[in-house]
């Protein structure tokens, strides 16, 4: 028998607009409402937005949440002090791998939001709870699906969301990248997942055809999950997964500037990580011949072997890039080899991210 989708509160919204829906971490979700392609152009040029209410936030209270959060995460939460800023970490097991990647936003001292993705959010509310344990008093772990997510993304995002919702605007205006602002019943944060400028708004799930409706109404254009994944790689975002999973450490991800091995403070999986030699690299690569790169193709390089971790076509750059996993050392502008079909086709290494706020960022 076919398991049961779950279904976020905008799921009626995107079958009346013909959304092709799959499944995507268990949950049924629009893959584009027609192009793909337009759903990206449309994100780097002016704004689109995407339904991310599958993903989980989580409310994390008590007095020692933050030195909870401490021991959780690689990245040190210690940055945080005033409300609403916001930290991008991962969160590792014993063995340093990385068991999700996250965000969380300082609300009070004893109250930080976490939002996790999807198809760990399970594993991660697990894993939080045996960890709790470990310190007193007891903290609140409290899983927020009485929210709806929307992202709001792209060099106009933010004056079609102050026009759709007037309401938001002294409380958001002055928002830096990486800070929130709670407004009434609303969470407004100046984060994203595509490299553009932008929103994403939580808010009552009931509410969230409303705005979609008033975003839309605005010259919004609703974006499926397509067009999500092409304007991340763009912008040389991991995505759980594929660039990383618990089975690797954040140091071979790309992802050493979010670890905190400068401190003494103690973090599960930092003994590991310390311990460990780093051999491999996460880098990027632009396809040089004609094809398309997909995740788990071999690279050749000089010095040894790796693979594809994503990869696919770039509409911004109209060519094939990638992200992949290769030996530590190999330079940007080396030129090496994927197998694509049974062929080896030359690639050029390069330092992500490919594009940055519509801006073209590596030469080829």
């Amino acid at each position: 028998m076919t398991p049961t989708l779950k279904a976020t509160p905008l799921n009626a919204v995107h079958r009346a607009l013909g959304a092709k829906m799959v499944d995507f971490a268990g949950w049924e979700m629009p893959l584009h409402y027609g192009s793909q392609l337009e759903e990206h152009h449309c994100v780097r040029r002016a704004a689109g937005m995407f339904d991310v209410s599958h993903m989980l936030a989580l409310d994390i209270r008590g007095a020692g949440a933050r030195d909870f959060l401490r021991l959780l995460l690689a990245n040190d939460v210690a940055k945080l002090r005033q409300p609403g800023k916001a930290l991008y970490s991962c969160m590792l097991n014993e063995s340093g791998g990385v068991l999700d990647d996250l965000i969380v936003y300082f609300m009070a001292e004893d109250w930080f939001r976490l939002v996790v993705n999807a198809g760990t959010a399970d594993k991660d509310m697990a894993w939080m709870d045996a960890q709790r344990t470990r310190l007193a008093p007891p903290l609140e772990l409290k899983p927020r699906r009485d929210l709806a997510i929307i992202a709001v993304q792209g060099p106009q995002a933010r004056e079609k969301t102050w026009r759709a919702l007037p309401g938001i605007s002294n409380a958001s205006r002055p928002l830096v990248y990486f800070q929130a602002a709670l407004v009434g019943d609303m969470m407004v944060a100046r984060t994203g997942y595509t490299g553009e400028d932008g929103f994403e708004i939580m808010l009552p799930a009931q509410r969230a055809e409303s705005l979609w409706r008033a975003l839309n109404e605005q010259g919004v254009a609703p974006a499926g999950l397509g067009a999500r994944d092409t304007l991340r790689l763009e912008a040389g975002l991991n995505l759980y997964g594929q660039d990383m999973d618990e089975n690797v450490s954040p140091l071979e991800s790309g992802l050493a500037w979010t670890v905190d091995l400068k401190t003494p403070r103690d973090f599960i999986g930092k003994t590991v990580l310390l311990a460990k030699p780093v051999t491999r690299q996460l880098t990027g690569l632009v396809l040089l011949d004609k094809g398309i790169m997909r995740g788990r193709q071999k690279v050749r390089c000089a010095s040894g072997g790796g693979n594809i971790t994503s990869g696919g076509f770039a509409p911004t750059l109209n060519q094939s890039i990638a992200l992949a996993r290769v030996p530590q050392g190999v330079a940007a502008g080396e030129t090496v080899e994927v197998e694509v079909r049974d062929k080896w086709l030359r690639a050029k290494m390069v330092k992500p991210p490919f594009v940055r706020n519509g801006k073209i960022l590596i030469k080829t």
